[in-house]
Protein backbone atom coordinates (compact mmCIF):
# COMPACT_ATOMS: atom_id res chain seq x y z
CA UNK A 1 0.00 0.00 0.00
CA UNK A 2 1.54 3.62 -0.52
CA UNK A 3 2.92 5.27 2.00
CA UNK A 4 1.32 7.89 4.32
CA UNK A 5 3.00 11.17 4.01
CA UNK A 6 6.19 11.08 6.47
CA UNK A 7 6.53 12.32 9.90
CA UNK A 8 7.94 15.60 10.07
CA UNK A 9 9.49 18.24 12.42
CA UNK A 10 7.82 21.08 13.76
CA UNK A 11 7.50 24.38 11.84
CA UNK A 12 6.24 27.29 11.74
CA UNK A 13 2.54 27.41 10.34
CA UNK A 14 4.05 29.16 7.17
CA UNK A 15 6.85 26.89 6.95
CA UNK A 16 4.24 23.73 7.79
CA UNK A 17 2.01 24.97 4.74
CA UNK A 18 4.27 25.45 2.52
CA UNK A 19 5.70 21.68 3.82
CA UNK A 20 2.15 20.41 2.83
CA UNK A 21 2.25 22.70 -0.74
CA UNK A 22 5.30 20.47 -1.64
CA UNK A 23 4.00 17.18 -0.37
CA UNK A 24 0.67 17.68 -2.22
CA UNK A 25 2.73 19.22 -5.33
CA UNK A 26 4.02 15.47 -5.67
CA UNK A 27 6.75 16.34 -8.57
CA UNK A 28 6.83 19.76 -8.03
CA UNK A 29 5.98 19.82 -11.93
CA UNK A 30 4.57 22.85 -13.80
CA UNK A 31 0.69 22.85 -14.53
CA UNK A 32 1.89 23.34 -18.40
CA UNK A 33 4.15 20.65 -18.48
CA UNK A 34 1.35 18.32 -16.88
CA UNK A 35 -0.83 19.39 -20.08
CA UNK A 36 2.11 18.69 -22.26
CA UNK A 37 2.76 15.04 -20.88
CA UNK A 38 -1.77 14.59 -20.44
CA UNK A 39 -2.11 15.60 -24.42
CA UNK A 40 1.10 13.95 -25.86
CA UNK A 41 -0.03 10.50 -23.56
CA UNK A 42 -3.56 10.83 -24.62
CA UNK A 43 -3.16 11.50 -28.37
CA UNK A 44 -1.35 8.55 -28.62
CA UNK A 45 -3.54 6.32 -26.46
CA UNK A 46 -6.44 7.69 -28.60
CA UNK A 47 -5.10 6.66 -31.80
CA UNK A 48 -4.60 3.39 -30.26
CA UNK A 49 -8.22 2.73 -29.12
CA UNK A 50 -9.13 3.85 -32.60
CA UNK A 51 -6.81 0.87 -33.94
CA UNK A 52 -8.53 -1.40 -32.11
CA UNK A 53 -11.88 -0.69 -32.57
CA UNK A 54 -12.21 0.34 -35.96
CA UNK A 55 -12.45 -3.82 -36.20
CA UNK A 56 -15.27 -4.38 -33.99
CA UNK A 57 -17.21 -1.71 -35.77
CA UNK A 58 -16.68 -3.12 -39.08
CA UNK A 59 -17.39 -6.54 -37.84
CA UNK A 60 -20.30 -7.05 -40.03
CA UNK A 61 -18.86 -6.25 -43.39
CA UNK A 62 -15.34 -8.35 -42.10
CA UNK A 63 -17.75 -11.30 -41.40
CA UNK A 64 -19.14 -10.92 -44.83
CA UNK A 65 -15.13 -10.73 -46.45
CA UNK A 66 -12.93 -13.22 -44.27
CA UNK A 67 -15.40 -16.32 -43.79
CA UNK A 68 -16.93 -18.54 -45.84
CA UNK A 69 -20.75 -18.24 -47.48
CA UNK A 70 -23.37 -19.70 -46.35
CA UNK A 71 -24.10 -19.26 -42.68
CA UNK A 72 -24.14 -15.87 -41.79
CA UNK A 73 -24.82 -16.34 -38.29
CA UNK A 74 -21.60 -18.36 -37.88
CA UNK A 75 -19.04 -16.03 -39.74
CA UNK A 76 -20.40 -12.94 -37.25
CA UNK A 77 -19.98 -15.34 -34.26
CA UNK A 78 -16.51 -15.96 -35.97
CA UNK A 79 -15.50 -12.69 -36.45
CA UNK A 80 -16.92 -11.44 -33.07
CA UNK A 81 -14.33 -14.19 -31.84
CA UNK A 82 -11.21 -12.89 -33.87
CA UNK A 83 -12.03 -9.43 -32.12
CA UNK A 84 -12.34 -11.00 -29.09
CA UNK A 85 -8.87 -12.62 -29.34
CA UNK A 86 -7.64 -9.10 -29.25
CA UNK A 87 -9.28 -8.38 -25.77
CA UNK A 88 -8.14 -11.87 -24.40
CA UNK A 89 -4.74 -11.30 -25.15
CA UNK A 90 -4.34 -8.30 -23.15
CA UNK A 91 -3.41 -9.67 -20.02
CA UNK A 92 -0.56 -11.10 -21.80
CA UNK A 93 1.01 -7.60 -23.24
CA UNK A 94 -0.08 -5.82 -19.75
CA UNK A 95 3.11 -8.39 -18.24
CA UNK A 96 5.28 -8.07 -21.02
CA UNK A 97 5.47 -4.60 -21.52
CA UNK A 98 3.94 -3.74 -17.71
CA UNK A 99 7.51 -5.66 -16.82
CA UNK A 100 9.50 -3.33 -19.64
CA UNK A 101 8.02 -0.47 -18.06
CA UNK A 102 9.46 -0.94 -14.88
CA UNK A 103 12.63 -2.33 -15.75
CA UNK A 104 13.51 0.20 -18.49
CA UNK A 105 10.74 3.32 -18.49
CA UNK A 106 7.39 4.12 -19.17
CA UNK A 107 8.44 6.57 -22.23
CA UNK A 108 10.56 3.71 -24.25
CA UNK A 109 7.67 0.97 -23.45
CA UNK A 110 4.65 2.86 -24.67
CA UNK A 111 6.68 4.66 -27.85
CA UNK A 112 6.66 0.37 -28.33
CA UNK A 113 3.52 -0.45 -28.16
CA UNK A 114 2.12 2.83 -30.47
CA UNK A 115 4.29 1.32 -33.31
CA UNK A 116 3.17 -2.31 -33.17
CA UNK A 117 -0.32 -1.30 -32.84
CA UNK A 118 -0.28 1.16 -35.76
CA UNK A 119 2.04 -1.58 -37.98
CA UNK A 120 -0.55 -4.31 -37.26
CA UNK A 121 -3.95 -2.23 -38.06
CA UNK A 122 -2.19 -0.68 -41.27
CA UNK A 123 -1.51 -4.55 -42.03
CA UNK A 124 -4.90 -5.33 -41.55
CA UNK A 125 -6.18 -2.70 -44.16
CA UNK A 126 -4.22 -4.97 -46.89
CA UNK A 127 -4.91 -8.52 -46.27
CA UNK A 128 -6.33 -10.06 -49.08
CA UNK A 129 -10.17 -11.76 -47.97
CA UNK A 130 -11.16 -15.47 -47.96
CA UNK A 131 -11.96 -15.12 -52.37
CA UNK A 132 -8.85 -14.58 -52.32
CA UNK A 133 -6.34 -16.62 -50.58
CA UNK A 134 -9.04 -19.13 -48.60
CA UNK A 135 -8.08 -19.89 -45.10
CA UNK A 136 -5.07 -17.59 -44.77
CA UNK A 137 -7.03 -14.67 -44.57
CA UNK A 138 -8.71 -15.23 -40.98
CA UNK A 139 -5.86 -16.95 -39.72
CA UNK A 140 -3.70 -13.79 -40.99
CA UNK A 141 -6.56 -11.49 -39.67
CA UNK A 142 -6.05 -13.60 -36.11
CA UNK A 143 -1.68 -13.41 -35.75
CA UNK A 144 -2.79 -9.50 -36.82
CA UNK A 145 -5.54 -9.08 -33.82
CA UNK A 146 -3.06 -10.83 -31.23
CA UNK A 147 -0.52 -8.03 -31.69
CA UNK A 148 -2.93 -5.39 -31.66
CA UNK A 149 -4.26 -7.09 -28.29
CA UNK A 150 -0.52 -7.19 -26.81
CA UNK A 151 0.23 -4.06 -28.12
CA UNK A 152 -2.81 -2.43 -26.20
CA UNK A 153 -2.15 -4.37 -22.96
CA UNK A 154 1.49 -2.40 -22.79
CA UNK A 155 -0.33 1.03 -23.27
CA UNK A 156 -3.08 1.84 -21.27
CA UNK A 157 -0.87 0.97 -17.80
CA UNK A 158 1.73 3.57 -19.87
CA UNK A 159 -0.40 6.36 -20.05
CA UNK A 160 -1.98 6.02 -17.38
CA UNK A 161 1.03 5.75 -14.97
CA UNK A 162 3.31 8.15 -16.68
CA UNK A 163 0.81 10.66 -16.38
CA UNK A 164 -0.53 9.97 -12.72
CA UNK A 165 3.39 10.16 -11.59
CA UNK A 166 3.39 13.82 -13.37
CA UNK A 167 0.05 14.92 -11.22
CA UNK A 168 -0.18 16.65 -8.21
CA UNK A 169 -1.38 14.50 -5.36
CA UNK A 170 -4.40 16.53 -4.85
CA UNK A 171 -5.59 16.48 -8.53
CA UNK A 172 -4.77 13.09 -9.43
CA UNK A 173 -7.98 12.02 -10.47
CA UNK A 174 -8.92 14.67 -12.16
CA UNK A 175 -5.86 14.56 -14.53
CA UNK A 176 -5.75 10.96 -14.87
CA UNK A 177 -9.26 11.49 -16.07
CA UNK A 178 -8.33 12.78 -19.58
CA UNK A 179 -6.28 9.56 -19.87
CA UNK A 180 -9.71 7.93 -19.36
CA UNK A 181 -11.81 9.81 -22.16
CA UNK A 182 -9.29 8.09 -24.65
CA UNK A 183 -11.06 4.71 -25.04
CA UNK A 184 -14.50 6.99 -25.74
CA UNK A 185 -12.82 9.29 -27.99
CA UNK A 186 -10.78 6.27 -29.75
CA UNK A 187 -14.30 4.44 -30.39
CA UNK A 188 -15.89 7.57 -31.58
CA UNK A 189 -12.78 8.92 -34.02
CA UNK A 190 -13.17 5.32 -35.33
CA UNK A 191 -16.87 5.44 -35.76
CA UNK A 192 -16.34 9.01 -37.40
CA UNK A 193 -14.11 7.80 -39.97
CA UNK A 194 -16.27 5.19 -41.04
CA UNK A 195 -19.48 6.70 -41.25
CA UNK A 196 -17.33 9.03 -42.97
CA UNK A 197 -15.86 6.94 -45.46
CA UNK A 198 -18.84 5.35 -46.30
CA UNK A 199 -20.56 8.71 -47.31
CA UNK A 200 -17.86 9.36 -49.30
CA UNK A 201 -17.36 6.58 -51.54
CA UNK A 202 -21.28 4.61 -51.25
CA UNK A 203 -22.43 1.84 -49.70
CA UNK A 204 -21.49 -0.56 -52.57
CA UNK A 205 -17.87 0.55 -52.88
CA UNK A 206 -17.35 0.57 -48.94
CA UNK A 207 -18.17 -2.92 -48.55
CA UNK A 208 -16.38 -4.05 -51.77
CA UNK A 209 -13.00 -1.77 -50.68
CA UNK A 210 -13.98 1.38 -48.77
CA UNK A 211 -13.98 -0.62 -45.57
CA UNK A 212 -9.78 -0.72 -45.94
CA UNK A 213 -9.02 3.14 -45.48
CA UNK A 214 -10.26 3.27 -41.66
CA UNK A 215 -7.09 1.45 -41.18
CA UNK A 216 -4.85 2.47 -43.47
CA UNK A 217 -5.24 5.79 -42.43
CA UNK A 218 -4.00 4.61 -39.41
CA UNK A 219 -0.78 4.69 -40.78
CA UNK A 220 -0.38 8.79 -40.57
CA UNK A 221 -2.04 8.80 -37.54
CA UNK A 222 0.97 6.77 -35.82
CA UNK A 223 3.41 8.40 -37.40
CA UNK A 224 2.07 12.12 -35.69
CA UNK A 225 1.74 10.27 -32.50
CA UNK A 226 5.28 9.33 -32.34
CA UNK A 227 6.63 12.28 -33.30
CA UNK A 228 5.00 13.97 -30.22
CA UNK A 229 6.04 11.46 -27.54
CA UNK A 230 9.26 11.13 -28.95
CA UNK A 231 9.65 14.44 -27.29
CA UNK A 232 8.52 13.92 -23.81
CA UNK A 233 10.89 13.07 -20.77
CA UNK A 234 11.12 10.14 -18.92
CA UNK A 235 8.36 10.01 -15.38
CA UNK A 236 10.07 12.13 -12.87
CA UNK A 237 9.07 9.48 -10.38
CA UNK A 238 10.74 6.65 -11.98
CA UNK A 239 13.66 8.42 -13.35
CA UNK A 240 14.48 9.02 -9.79
CA UNK A 241 14.10 6.24 -8.49
CA UNK A 242 15.93 4.94 -11.19
CA UNK A 243 18.81 7.19 -10.46
CA UNK A 244 18.71 6.35 -6.08
CA UNK A 245 18.48 2.23 -7.74
CA UNK A 246 15.32 1.24 -6.42
CA UNK A 247 13.50 -0.01 -9.25
CA UNK A 248 12.43 -4.02 -8.62
CA UNK A 249 14.79 -6.24 -11.03
CA UNK A 250 11.90 -8.74 -11.21
CA UNK A 251 8.61 -6.77 -11.38
CA UNK A 252 6.39 -9.87 -12.11
CA UNK A 253 7.39 -11.65 -8.97
CA UNK A 254 7.33 -8.52 -6.71
CA UNK A 255 3.64 -7.92 -8.05
CA UNK A 256 2.13 -11.62 -8.19
CA UNK A 257 4.24 -13.98 -5.91
CA UNK A 258 4.60 -11.52 -2.93
CA UNK A 259 1.23 -11.89 -1.05
CA UNK A 260 0.47 -7.97 0.15
CA UNK A 261 0.83 -7.08 -3.60
CA UNK A 262 -1.10 -10.07 -4.92
CA UNK A 263 -3.99 -9.41 -2.57
CA UNK A 264 -4.17 -5.71 -4.21
CA UNK A 265 -4.30 -7.28 -7.65
CA UNK A 266 -7.03 -9.03 -6.77
CA UNK A 267 -8.46 -6.78 -5.01
CA UNK A 268 -8.60 -4.50 -7.94
CA UNK A 269 -9.91 -6.91 -10.52
CA UNK A 270 -12.59 -8.52 -8.61
CA UNK A 271 -13.58 -5.19 -6.62
CA UNK A 272 -13.26 -2.97 -9.31
CA UNK A 273 -12.10 -3.56 -13.15
CA UNK A 274 -13.82 -6.50 -13.46
CA UNK A 275 -17.45 -4.62 -13.21
CA UNK A 276 -15.83 -1.21 -15.13
CA UNK A 277 -14.90 -3.68 -18.16
CA UNK A 278 -18.03 -5.02 -18.94
CA UNK A 279 -20.03 -1.63 -17.94
CA UNK A 280 -17.92 0.17 -20.42
CA UNK A 281 -17.98 -2.59 -23.19
CA UNK A 282 -22.32 -2.88 -22.80
CA UNK A 283 -23.07 0.66 -22.18
CA UNK A 284 -20.67 1.72 -25.46
CA UNK A 285 -19.79 -1.15 -27.67
CA UNK A 286 -22.34 -3.34 -27.09
CA UNK A 287 -24.88 -0.83 -27.19
CA UNK A 288 -24.09 0.14 -31.01
CA UNK A 289 -23.95 -3.65 -32.17
CA UNK A 290 -27.41 -4.20 -30.44
CA UNK A 291 -28.69 -0.85 -32.59
CA UNK A 292 -27.64 -2.30 -35.81
CA UNK A 293 -27.56 -5.88 -35.18
CA UNK A 294 -30.94 -6.90 -33.27
CA UNK A 295 -32.80 -3.41 -33.83
CA UNK A 296 -32.29 -2.99 -37.40
CA UNK A 297 -31.13 0.30 -37.58
CA UNK A 298 -28.50 1.29 -40.20
CA UNK A 299 -25.13 2.55 -39.75
CA UNK A 300 -25.47 6.33 -40.26
CA UNK A 301 -28.46 6.60 -37.80
CA UNK A 302 -27.04 3.78 -35.64
CA UNK A 303 -23.40 5.82 -35.66
CA UNK A 304 -24.98 9.07 -35.17
CA UNK A 305 -27.25 7.55 -31.86
CA UNK A 306 -23.57 6.68 -30.53
CA UNK A 307 -21.71 9.80 -31.59
CA UNK A 308 -24.72 12.12 -29.73
CA UNK A 309 -24.52 10.10 -26.85
CA UNK A 310 -20.38 10.20 -26.42
CA UNK A 311 -19.96 13.86 -27.07
CA UNK A 312 -22.63 14.62 -24.28
CA UNK A 313 -21.20 11.51 -21.79
CA UNK A 314 -17.00 12.71 -21.97
CA UNK A 315 -17.26 15.52 -20.26
CA UNK A 316 -18.45 13.39 -17.45
CA UNK A 317 -15.12 11.31 -17.17
CA UNK A 318 -13.48 14.59 -16.22
CA UNK A 319 -16.37 15.83 -13.85
CA UNK A 320 -16.34 12.08 -11.76
CA UNK A 321 -12.33 12.31 -11.61
CA UNK A 322 -12.31 15.56 -10.19
CA UNK A 323 -15.28 15.00 -7.74
CA UNK A 324 -13.10 11.48 -6.94
CA UNK A 325 -10.26 13.99 -5.64
CA UNK A 326 -12.83 15.37 -3.17
CA UNK A 327 -14.95 12.45 -2.01
CA UNK A 328 -13.17 9.53 -2.87
CA UNK A 329 -13.27 7.21 -6.09
CA UNK A 330 -14.80 4.12 -3.98
CA UNK A 331 -18.14 6.01 -3.79
CA UNK A 332 -18.44 7.25 -7.58
CA UNK A 333 -17.06 3.64 -8.95
CA UNK A 334 -19.84 1.80 -6.60
CA UNK A 335 -22.82 4.06 -7.56
CA UNK A 336 -21.76 3.26 -10.96
CA UNK A 337 -21.84 -0.20 -10.88
CA UNK A 338 -25.33 0.07 -9.46
CA UNK A 339 -26.72 2.18 -11.82
CA UNK A 340 -25.68 -0.54 -14.20
CA UNK A 341 -27.41 -3.26 -11.98
CA UNK A 342 -30.24 -1.83 -12.32
CA UNK A 343 -31.12 0.19 -14.94
CA UNK A 344 -29.48 -2.15 -17.84
CA UNK A 345 -32.50 -3.82 -18.83
CA UNK A 346 -35.19 -1.46 -18.69
CA UNK A 347 -32.43 0.50 -21.00
CA UNK A 348 -32.35 -1.76 -23.55
CA UNK A 349 -36.15 -2.67 -23.33
CA UNK A 350 -36.33 1.35 -24.44
CA UNK A 351 -34.01 0.86 -26.87
CA UNK A 352 -36.11 -1.60 -28.81
CA UNK A 353 -39.30 0.03 -28.40
CA UNK A 354 -38.30 3.10 -29.38
CA UNK A 355 -36.49 1.77 -32.17
CA UNK A 356 -39.62 1.25 -34.24
CA UNK A 357 -41.44 -1.68 -36.44
CA UNK A 358 -38.23 -3.70 -38.51
CA UNK A 359 -39.78 -3.76 -41.87
CA UNK A 360 -38.53 -6.45 -44.51
CA UNK A 361 -37.34 -3.73 -47.14
CA UNK A 362 -35.68 -6.37 -49.70
CA UNK A 363 -37.83 -10.12 -49.35
CA UNK A 364 -35.72 -13.01 -49.38
CA UNK A 365 -34.90 -14.15 -53.26
CA UNK A 366 -32.81 -16.40 -54.97
CA UNK A 367 -29.71 -14.76 -57.46
CA UNK A 368 -28.37 -15.68 -60.76
CA UNK A 369 -26.69 -18.87 -59.38
CA UNK A 370 -29.48 -20.22 -57.57
CA UNK A 371 -28.32 -19.34 -53.88
CA UNK A 372 -30.71 -18.07 -51.41
CA UNK A 373 -30.58 -14.51 -50.73
CA UNK A 374 -31.91 -13.72 -47.41
CA UNK A 375 -33.99 -10.81 -46.89
CA UNK A 376 -32.99 -7.26 -45.28
CA UNK A 377 -34.62 -6.25 -42.86
CA UNK A 378 -34.43 -2.87 -41.11
CA UNK A 379 -36.02 -0.32 -38.43
CA UNK A 380 -37.48 2.57 -40.97
CA UNK A 381 -38.35 4.88 -37.88
CA UNK A 382 -36.15 5.11 -35.15
CA UNK A 383 -36.73 8.01 -33.10
CA UNK A 384 -33.26 9.65 -32.62
CA UNK A 385 -33.69 11.79 -29.82
CA UNK A 386 -35.00 9.22 -27.23
CA UNK A 387 -32.77 5.96 -28.51
CA UNK A 388 -29.74 9.18 -27.82
CA UNK A 389 -30.76 10.01 -24.52
CA UNK A 390 -30.79 6.28 -23.47
CA UNK A 391 -27.84 5.34 -24.77
CA UNK A 392 -26.36 8.34 -22.89
CA UNK A 393 -27.41 6.83 -19.70
CA UNK A 394 -25.51 4.06 -20.39
CA UNK A 395 -22.63 6.27 -21.21
CA UNK A 396 -23.34 8.24 -18.00
CA UNK A 397 -22.87 4.63 -15.99
CA UNK A 398 -19.90 4.18 -17.98
CA UNK A 399 -18.32 7.52 -16.97
CA UNK A 400 -18.93 6.91 -12.80
CA UNK A 401 -16.93 3.24 -13.24
CA UNK A 402 -14.16 4.84 -15.46
CA UNK A 403 -13.48 8.44 -14.70
CA UNK A 404 -12.34 7.58 -11.17
CA UNK A 405 -10.70 4.06 -12.04
CA UNK A 406 -6.94 5.31 -13.17
CA UNK A 407 -6.53 7.45 -9.66
CA UNK A 408 -7.22 4.39 -7.85
CA UNK A 409 -5.27 1.87 -9.74
CA UNK A 410 -2.08 4.30 -9.31
CA UNK A 411 -2.70 4.97 -5.66
CA UNK A 412 -3.01 1.41 -4.65
CA UNK A 413 0.76 -0.03 -5.96
CA UNK A 414 3.64 1.06 -5.36
CA UNK A 415 5.97 2.58 -8.00
CA UNK A 416 8.62 0.33 -8.58
CA UNK A 417 5.89 -2.48 -9.86
CA UNK A 418 2.82 0.03 -10.88
CA UNK A 419 3.29 -0.28 -14.53
CA UNK A 420 3.07 -3.99 -13.66
CA UNK A 421 0.64 -4.47 -10.95
CA UNK A 422 -2.09 -2.09 -12.19
CA UNK A 423 -1.71 -3.03 -15.96
CA UNK A 424 -3.10 -7.02 -15.06
CA UNK A 425 -6.22 -6.52 -13.27
CA UNK A 426 -7.02 -3.56 -15.56
CA UNK A 427 -6.52 -5.78 -18.69
CA UNK A 428 -7.80 -9.15 -17.26
CA UNK A 429 -10.80 -7.24 -16.07
CA UNK A 430 -11.73 -5.05 -19.47
CA UNK A 431 -9.60 -7.55 -21.94
CA UNK A 432 -11.41 -10.60 -20.65
CA UNK A 433 -14.70 -9.47 -18.70
CA UNK A 434 -15.26 -7.00 -20.90
CA UNK A 435 -13.93 -7.80 -24.05
CA UNK A 436 -15.88 -10.48 -24.09
CA UNK A 437 -19.36 -8.74 -23.29
CA UNK A 438 -20.25 -8.83 -27.63
CA UNK A 439 -19.53 -12.23 -28.01
CA UNK A 440 -20.71 -13.83 -24.96
CA UNK A 441 -23.76 -11.45 -25.36
CA UNK A 442 -24.47 -12.37 -28.94
CA UNK A 443 -24.38 -15.98 -28.26
CA UNK A 444 -27.11 -16.16 -25.20
CA UNK A 445 -28.82 -14.24 -27.50
CA UNK A 446 -28.91 -17.30 -30.46
CA UNK A 447 -29.17 -19.60 -27.71
CA UNK A 448 -32.32 -18.81 -26.27
CA UNK A 449 -33.50 -17.57 -29.64
CA UNK A 450 -33.29 -20.97 -30.67
CA UNK A 451 -35.31 -22.44 -27.63
CA UNK A 452 -38.48 -23.94 -29.13
CA UNK A 453 -40.65 -21.65 -27.27
CA UNK A 454 -41.69 -19.90 -24.01
CA UNK A 455 -40.61 -17.02 -21.97
CA UNK A 456 -36.45 -17.60 -23.26
CA UNK A 457 -37.79 -17.32 -26.90
CA UNK A 458 -40.19 -14.61 -26.70
CA UNK A 459 -37.17 -12.29 -24.81
CA UNK A 460 -34.08 -13.73 -25.92
CA UNK A 461 -33.04 -10.17 -27.57
CA UNK A 462 -32.57 -9.36 -23.89
CA UNK A 463 -30.63 -12.50 -22.71
CA UNK A 464 -27.11 -11.69 -23.68
CA UNK A 465 -27.21 -8.73 -21.06
CA UNK A 466 -27.26 -11.36 -18.30
CA UNK A 467 -23.90 -11.47 -18.32
CA UNK A 468 -22.70 -7.83 -17.61
CA UNK A 469 -25.24 -7.54 -15.33
CA UNK A 470 -24.42 -10.51 -13.32
CA UNK A 471 -20.62 -9.53 -13.99
CA UNK A 472 -21.34 -5.83 -12.58
CA UNK A 473 -23.29 -7.42 -9.85
CA UNK A 474 -20.35 -9.19 -8.20
CA UNK A 475 -17.72 -6.94 -8.54
CA UNK A 476 -20.48 -4.35 -6.75
CA UNK A 477 -20.52 -6.91 -4.03
CA UNK A 478 -16.99 -7.63 -3.24
CA UNK A 479 -16.02 -4.06 -3.95
CA UNK A 480 -18.08 -2.61 -1.55
CA UNK A 481 -17.33 -4.98 1.11
CA UNK A 482 -14.08 -5.01 0.36
CA UNK A 483 -12.30 -2.05 -1.41
CA UNK A 484 -10.87 0.56 0.35
CA UNK A 485 -11.24 4.20 -0.42
CA UNK A 486 -7.73 5.78 -0.41
CA UNK A 487 -7.28 9.43 -2.64
CA UNK A 488 -4.53 11.93 -2.29
CA UNK A 489 -1.77 9.72 -1.38
CA UNK A 490 1.61 10.44 -1.83
CA UNK A 491 2.62 8.00 -4.70
CA UNK A 492 6.47 8.00 -4.15
CA UNK A 493 7.63 4.75 -2.21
Amino acid sequence: MPASLPQRAPQTASSEAAALATAHDNNAVAPGKIWQVITASSVGTVIEWYDFYIFGSLTPIISTLFFPEGNPVAALLSTLALFATGFVVRPFGAIVFGRLGDLVGRKYTFLLTLLLMGGSTFCIGVVPTYAQIGLSAPLILLVLRLVQGLALGGEYGGAATYVAEHAPDNRRGYYTSFIQTTATVGLFVSIAVIVGTRMAVGDAAFKDWGWRIPFLVSFFLIIASYYIRRRLHESPLFAQMKAQGKTSTSPVRDSFVKPENRRLVLLALFGATMGQGVVWYTGQFYAYFFLQTVLKIDLVPASTILCLALLLGTPFFVYFGGLSDRIGRKRIIMTGLLCAVLFTFPLFYGLHAFAGPITEVTPASVDAAGKAVPAVLKALSPNIPMLTVLVFCLVLFVTMVYGPIAAYLVELFPTKVRYTSLSLPYHVGNGIFGGLVPLIATALVAWAAAQPSGFLREYSIYFGLLYPVVVALICLLIGSAKMKDIRNVRIMD
